[in-house]
This record gives structure tokens, C-alpha cells and sequence, in this order.
């Protein structure tokens, strides 16, 4: 490799340190190597140019930022965990400087996953696009009183959610906000589609998996203001009569992963019992 990118939780101190660090080593490798904060989206811009791959180093919500950043180039990434978590980190800081020069070689296998697109409807208003990761939810807002959301399916009406929310996830989502609304967990590499309501009240409908060639329109009603959150930091607000369109996005999230290709399946109970660095070894 000729160039990587190394985006830091500016919120975190150590993600800063141990970004230096790395860096440094890269630059022994006289491969070019560059420092931003994930929450830098445009300063991120022009240094993307040319870059083989980008390290995050944080948590999840770091490589969410990293993905936004990175469209519409969609240069690969691979997650350094320094976070609570990291369901979708592939290193622990502990072993990122031993496994640096596989990484640096192109060692390993890429894991794409798809994105959804979403596109918000208001009167008098532009049409606005956002491309999100993990999921969409359409919720309340601060008023804790439920919305009522119309749902159509292919253009087709299906129900309608009086409710907190709704949540729409792509497989990587699945094993978030969705699942933990009762939600299925879905296989890293499906196209597919949740469609998940936020405790919805007297309706008998579960938790949905769609086809990823599906579009889905989400008619807001509300007399409260209501909010959509796009990978849970893009926050806006939506307003009775919105309507928010969501389908499979054009682009795909990259990751450049060096496990073995069944690692999602060996170290998943050890991430949902919140176990960082999952072996997938009983203990």
C-alpha cells in the first residue's frame, strides 16, 4: 500500500495516541499516512484521495462516521477497537501494531456490506439524501407521546404504527437497535432489510426482513415533532406530513477484514453478552 488514513474519536484521548503510534510505524514503511477525527467529515475530504485504506480507532460509531466520510469513494476500512464494543472492529488496540504489516501487504479479504438510502420529503422543501450503515429510525421526539407512522411497501399501503418508532437496518444494523427492539440478527452479506416498530401499540405485527430491492415510504402524523436518525449521528427533525423513502443504497461500506471469514459467526455470542475481542472459545 501506498497511502492510509487513520481516523480518531476526538472525544477519546487514547484513540488519538494510539493513532500516532500507528502512524508512525506506517511512515517507517515509507507508506504515506494521514491523521484525521472521524467527526471531520469535510476536512477528510481531500485527503481521501489516493487512499488504500482507512483505520478506525474507537468503536463502532467511529467506523459509522469513517463510512460517511469515505462515500462516495468507498475506500476500505478496517476497525481498531477502542471502544465498549466493536461489533464491527476487526483488531483490538493490543494487537493492531502486530497486525499492521499484514494489513499493509493487503493481506486478508474484503467484507462488503450493503447500505440503505434515505430520502426526506417535506412541503416546501428540497428532497434531502442521506446514506446510512446500520439503520434509519423515524421516532418521536422529546415529547413522549407515540407517532403514528403510515407504512407503504412497494407502493403498496401495509399498516400503520402508532408507536415510539420505527426502525429500518440493514444486516450490519441488525445486531443493534433493531435486535434490541426484537428484531432478528441477519448474516453479515444480506441485502435484505429489517423493518423493525418501536413499541408499537395494539397491533399484532412483528419485526419484518425485506427484500433489499424493497422501497418503503414512511408517512409521518404527529401533532408533536418528531426526529430521524440516520446511523445515530445524523439527528433531524420531521414534521406531521413528511414522508421518508427508504431502499437500498448504490453505494456499499467496505472492510478490509484479516480473521477468517466465519469470525462474525465464532465471536457473536461473546459480543452480545458485551465481551470485547471475542475469540469464540467457551470460557
Amino acid at each position: 500500500m501506498k497511502k492510509v488514513g487513520i481516523f480518531y474519536h476526538p472525544k477519546v484521548e487514547a484513540t488519538l495516541i494510539k493513532a500516532k503510534e500507528l502512524a508512525e510505524y506506517i511512515s517507517s514503511k515509507r507508506v504515506s499516512v494521514w491523521i484525521c477525527s472521524a467527526w471531520e467529515k469535510e476536512e477528510a475530504a481531500d485527503l481521501l484521495h489516493g487512499t488504500e485504506l482507512v483505520l478506525t480507532i474507537g468503536g463502532d460509531g467511529t467506523i459509522f462516521r469513517a463510512v460517511q466520510a469515505v462515500i462516495p469513494q468507498m475506500t476500505p476500512i478496517t476497525g481498531i477497537n477502542l471502544g465498549k464494543l466493536g461489533f464491527m472492529t476487526e483488531l483490538d488496540a493490543e494487537e493492531a501494531l502486530e497486525k499492521l504489516p499484514a494489513l499493509l501487504d493487503a493481506e486478508g479479504w474484503i467484507d462488503e456490506r450493503a447500505m440503505l438510502q434515505v430520502e426526506i420529503m417535506s412541503i416546501g422543501q428540497e428532497p434531502r439524501i442521506y446514506h446510512a450503515l446500520n439503520d434509519i429510525v423515524v421516532a418521536r421526539g422529546d415529547i413522549a407521546h407515540v407517532i403514528r407512522i403510515d407504512i407503504n411497501i412497494d407502493g403498496n399501503y401495509m399498516t400503520t404504527f402508532k408507536a415510539d418508532g420505527v426502525i429500518l437496518a440493514t444486516a450490519t444494523g441488525s445486531t443493534g437497535y433493531a435486535m434490541a427492539a426484537g428484531g432478528p440478527v441477519l448474516y453479515p452479506g444480506s441485502k435484505d432489510m429489517l423493518l423493525v416498530p418501536v413499541a408499537p401499540h395494539l397491533t399484532s405485527i412483528s419485526p419484518l426482513v425485506l427484500s433489499g430491492t424493497s422501497v418503503i415510504e414512511l408517512h409521518v402524523n404527529t401533532y408533536h415533532m418528531a426526529t430521524l436518525g440516520v446511523d445515530g449521528h445524523i439527528n433531524l427533525p420531521l414534521s406531521s406530513d413528511d414522508v421518508v423513502t427508504v431502499r437500498q443504497s448504490q453505494y456499499k461500506a467496505r472492510f478490509w477484514r484479516i480473521r477468517t471469514e466465519d469470525f462474525f459467526y465464532s465471536c457473536l455470542e461473546d459480543k452480545l453478552k458485551g465481551k470485547q475481542g471475542g475469540t469464540g472459545r467457551k470460557s
